[in-house]
């Protein structure tokens, strides 16, 4: 060939520099179908990115060479299935990894995290808290980056935690009242400091621990599929909520959207930190169940799993079974406001909740069918979160979007 000859042209009729740069605008697309399962073959990438089969190709072998995806050598296919065989995509066991760290009312914890919500490796966890925000996230970090040492895998960054709302854009953890911590503390701060101080490449993110549970569960378990999410969830200490909206998490205008705790369901209740009375903070979470059984809190172990243990060990029981009753019945009442109000698809329940769930199911759903104004329609499934460690993996979330944003940017 000569140097005036025409570019060479591939099957479809584009050239493959064409090819090679749309197959780079789907880079990002195609990682997210992968690491949340959504693409599990070269064929399903093809048809969910509407591309051809060239590009599509060009697309998994390029997220391969960043070491993301592994590619498998020789097609293959289920036995009985008809159709020509697929290459099958899967995340890269010894791909990249985020550091993931979370802190709560009895202490923190870290872990690395892969793509496809996969935890590498995770830190023992400490169990007792710190008055100093600067202290605890140190601490946390300093556990993360011993565990990056140890594995030697790259890092694109960290994300954290925080049983508090975390206000945008100045990531500042307004109520993390049972941390002991001042209100406003600026925690995405401090965090991105102890990461730069640890020597830990990558951004560092910061926000409130059950969002980022509920976008773990939207992406890697109970929630996977639904459009929209309603996750409500009990901590250590508290109640929280969060919601996916059309398949994004929703925060609201400055990130504190759906603080579900201050929703009153016992008008003759418990005083809570709010200035209300009988929230669901305080009339469903773990010292409320103990509390409601008779049961004083423990100092060996934390209160959640104290009483998750409670109702696992001892519901035959007639104080424990009744107190877990008055519970599930506040609970039921508070999720039956909120399906009036949000209209979700599915629900998730994590924390205490899980195991009140799990504990008497038919009696939390009928009470939600009851007071709910479509519930007698048939209502709206209320499942279990299912993955360990969500918020956690929701803290790795948030150092990951920028790759699956743009994998070349993130990674060069």
């Amino acid at each position: 060939m000569t140097g005036n000859a025409h570019p060479r042209t591939a099957g479809d009729g584009t050239t493959s520099r064409t090819r090679l740069d749309r197959g780079r605008g789907a880079l990002g697309p195609a990682l997210e179908l992968v690491h949340t399962g959504r693409a599990p073959t070269r064929a399903v990438l093809t048809a969910e990115l509407g591309v051809t089969r060239a590009t599509a190709g060009a697309v998994a072998a390029e997220l391969e060479a960043l070491g993301l995806i592994r590619v498998d050598a020789r097609p293959g296919a289920p036995a009985g299935s008809q159709g020509r065989p697929s290459h099958r995509l899967s995340v890269a066991d010894d791909g990249p990894v985020a550091l993931a760290a979370q802190v709560h009312a009895d202490g923190f914890r870290a872990a690395l995290v892969g793509l496809g919500g996969r935890i590498v490796a995770t830190a023992p966890g400490c169990e007792t808290g710190d008055a100093d925000p600067a202290k605890v996230l140190g601490s946390v970090v300093e556990a993360g980056a011993e565990l990056l040492r140890s594995t030697g895998l790259r890092c694109v960054g960290a994300g954290l935690a925080v049983p508090s709302a975390v206000a945008e854009p100045d990531g500042l953890a307004l109520n993390p009242l049972h941390l002991a911590w001042e209100p406003g503390v600026p925690v995405r701060r401090i965090f991105a400091e102890c990461v730069r101080a640890a020597g830990i490449t990558g951004p560092a993110f910061a926000a409130n621990d059950i969002n980022l549970m509920a976008l773990a569960e939207h992406r890697h378990g109970a929630g996977r599929g639904a459009r929209d999410l309603l996750c409500v969830a009990t901590g250590h200490r508290g109640v929280g909520g969060a919601l996916v909206l059309d398949g994004r998490l929703h925060t609201g205008s400055s990130g504190l959207a759906l603080e579900v705790g201050h929703l009153a369901v016992n008008p003759e209740g418990r005083p809570c930190h709010c200035g209300g009375r009988g929230c669901l903070d305080v009339e469903t979470d773990p010292l409320a169940l103990l509390t409601a059984a008779g049961r004083a809190p423990g100092p060996e172990i934390s209160l959640l799993r104290h009483a998750a243990e409670l109702i696992r060990d001892s519901y035959d029981d007639l104080g424990v079974r009744t107190a877990a009753e008055t519970l599930i019945d506040r609970l039921g009442l508070g999720l039956a406001g909120l399906v009036n109000i949000l209209n979700p698809d599915r629900i998730i329940l994590g924390g205490l909740h899980r195991t009140l769930l799990e504990a008497d199911p038919e009696r939390l759903r009928a009470v939600v069918a009851e007071r709910s104004l479509w519930g007698q329609s048939g209502g709206v499934p209320i499942l279990a979160c299912s993955l360990d460690h969500n918020s956690l993996v929701g803290a790795a979330e948030l150092a990951w979007q920028p790759v699956l944003d743009d994998p070349l940017e993130a990674l060069a």
